[in-house]
Parts: structure tokens; C-alpha cells; sequence
């Protein structure tokens, strides 16, 4: 059984075929692959997005940088700062 604090990419094909996408797990104590904090966390932000591949690229990069997402699938930023306050090139949000 691997260390508890290890952490592992696992590469997962979405059902039904299509593009194969890595996501970070942590090994829990029963030595189970559980998925990390940010990737549940962005699913969860980006499940209604018309644009999921999009937003849960930019809500992981925001994720790591502040170690925290808004609840909820939109608005709620002010629970995170960090993430509220992050801005794009153009200087609108870079978060979801």
C-alpha cells in the first residue's frame, strides 16, 4: 500500500469514449485512490458549464494558486478572494 501523502495521476476515459483525462488522487489510509480536493471541488463549480474542458482548466489552475473554490456551480466568489480577484489578460475574471 502506497504512503498516505502520496499522490497519483490517474488517467481516466470518460464513458463512452473521448479524450482521456488525468486528475490527481490522493492515496487515503484504507489505500484507496480518492480524488484530490481541487478536482472535486471544480467538478462540482464546472458541472453546468456549456464549456467544461475550459472551465475545469482554468478552476484548477485558480484551485492550486488559492487552495480554494466557491461552493455552488456560479457566483459565491466572495468566499474565496483569491479566486474572485484573479484576472485574465483582458482583465475580466480568470476564474469560473
Amino acid at each position: 500500500m502506497p504512503h498516505a501523502d502520496w499522490v497519483a495521476t490517474c488517467r481516466i476515459m470518460p464513458h463512452g469514449g473521448g479524450i482521456i483525462t488525468s486528475y490527481h488522487y490522493t492515496w487515503s489510509k484504507s489505500g484507496s485512490c480518492v480524488l484530490g480536493y481541487c478536482d472535486s471541488k471544480c467538478a462540482v463549480r464546472c458541472s453546468k458549464a456549456s464549456l467544461q474542458d475550459r472551465c475545469l482548466k482554468y478552476c484548477g489552475i485558480c484551485c492550486e494558486e488559492c487552495h480554494c473554490v466557491p461552493s455552488g456551480t456560479y457566483g459565491n466568489k466572495d468566499e474565496c478572494p483569491c479566486y474572485r480577484d484573479k484576472k485574465n489578460s483582458k482583465d475580466g475574471s480568470k476564474c469560473p
